[in-house]
């Protein structure tokens, strides 16, 4: 990010009371947004959106998407809720494992009633480098797909417009990025030898997958392109090979009993390219395809993410909706790294006095952040909500400032005078949590 002086005039009336200056952040789609600066985290909504060429400045990304980086990683599927905090500006991450050719569908679902621009940004996370922008959307289509060309692993950014209050629920599933199974009639269930497996006694590894099938079932050209070789071979019997011409793979179908089709053929998905058989090396084995993806300047990968039958998105969470509060564990526990980890994992347990801040929900796991700014999940039948059941109550003995962090200096989100009563939602010593007759919510300390 970086305060770009004299660029007010830009962001016309949406300039008026900011005392701090403006950030220029890049999104990656030859656009820059226009943002105020705040001081830890910077800001990550943005208030307008210009042509990054009529600016003078346009980075990638901010300091806090950096600490994105430590988003807890989510197994897929996953469905989540989660919310927009208008009193700082920040964004919510998700971190992913992928398999190249997969196909990853992201959407996002508003609550009624919000009405905040959102931005969805799906980068790819590169060691020792800049994260790499590979598919975005914004309020108008929350909804996208794109592609995994490598093994690795990905992380969404959620990113409401400056200050913005809302709820959503988030859904990232994967599909097959081939359009088209390539027997007909049967699905990845059909698969009976998969990559990597031993050949010729350990010479020499699978590198594809076995589909059975019975002889003469129809072989289907699993996305749109056109045949360049056909042949027969000592190993793989009667052969076709399809160049992909969207994804830019090549496709290998072996052991056919016939072939039906003539290289420079233009074929469209579910076109049929042979018949199942058991040609080649395969002829003291069950009939079956041997089908393989070849990409350029990496040789054979595996193709099972290419047609793996499409996730089963698990169910919007169940439940009274906690976003916002703060619960307290009934027993002292590790943070758990995703929904499906299960409880009694080794590391530190957090106090169950600690306060814990309801980020969102998945399954039958609190996504919370703790007060010193760590994210993870808690089973939410191990918490108590911190405002129906409070460590005390008591008279405030002078006016007091509540902070919004447990440490000196920070900001004061407001002020309670003496007398007032307040509840004490948490400790994080030597801070405690309160919370004033008006809802009123932050950290002091105590003499």
């Amino acid at each position: 990010e970086q305060v770009v002086p004299g660029i007010a005039d830009l962001a016309g009336e949406q300039a008026e009371g900011v005392d701090l200056g403006l950030v220029v952040v890049g999104n990656g789609r030859g656009q820059a947004r226009i943002g105020a600066f705040h001081i830890g985290p910077v800001a990550l909504g943005f208030e307008a959106e210009h042509p990054a060429a009529n600016l003078p400045v346009v980075t990638d990304l901010t300091a806090a998407d950096e600490a994105l980086r430590a988003a807890p990683l989510q197994p897929l599927p996953f469905t989540e809720t989660g919310y927009f905090r208008p009193e700082q500006p920040t964004a919510g991450g998700y971190r992913y494992a992928v398999r190249a050719g997969e196909q990853l569908h992201v959407s996002l679902t508003l609550a009624s009633g919000t009405t905040a621009r959102v931005f969805l940004d799906a980068f790819e996370l590169l060691a020792g480098n800049a994260p790499n922008l590979l598919a975005s959307a914004d309020t108008a289509v929350l909804d996208f797909r794109y592609r995994a060309e490598a093994d690795g692993q990905h992380l969404l950014r959620v990113q409401p417009e400056l200050l913005a209050a809302g709820r959503y629920t988030l859904r990232v599933g994967r599909e097959p990025s081939l359009s088209t199974f390539p027997v007909r009639g049967r699905t990845d269930a059909a698969v009976g030898s998969f990559w990597g497996a031993d050949r010729d006694q350990g010479a020499r590894l699978h590198e594809g997958i076995d589909i059975f099938a019975p002889k003469g079932t129809p072989v289907v050209a699993a996305t749109a392109g056109y045949i360049t070789r056909t042949g027969e071979t000592p190993r793989g019997g009667r052969v076709v090979w399809l160049a992909d011409t969207d994804g830019g793979s090549h496709l290998y179908y072996a052991h056919l009993d016939r072939q039906l089709v003539q290289p420079g053929q233009q074929v469209r998905p579910g076109d049929t390219l042979g018949l199942v058989g058991n040609t080649g090396n395969a002829r003291t084995t069950a009939p079956h395809l041997h089908f393989g993806v070849y990409r350029a300047g990496r040789g054979a990968v595996d193709p099972l993410p290419f047609v793996r039958r499409a996730d089963k998105l698990p169910p919007s969470p169940a439940g009274a909706d906690q976003r916002g509060d703060y619960v307290r564990l009934k027993i002292a526990a590790a943070l758990l790294d995703n929904a499906a980890e299960q409880p009694g994992r080794s590391g530190a347990p957090l106090p169950v006095q600690l306060p814990l801040l309801v980020l969102g929900r998945q399954g039958a796991a609190l996504r919370v952040e703790t007060p010193d700014g760590r994210q993870g999940y808690v089973a939410a039948k191990t918490t108590v909500v911190a405002r129906t059941k409070p460590l005390r109550q008591f008279a405030l003995p002078a006016a007091t400032e509540l902070l919004a962090q447990p440490q000196a200096g920070a900001p004061a989100r407001t002020a309670l005078s003496a007398r007032t009563t307040v509840t004490v939602l948490g400790r994080a010593a030597p801070f405690v949590l309160l919370r004033g007759p008006q809802g009123q919510t932050g950290w002091a300390q105590l003499g």
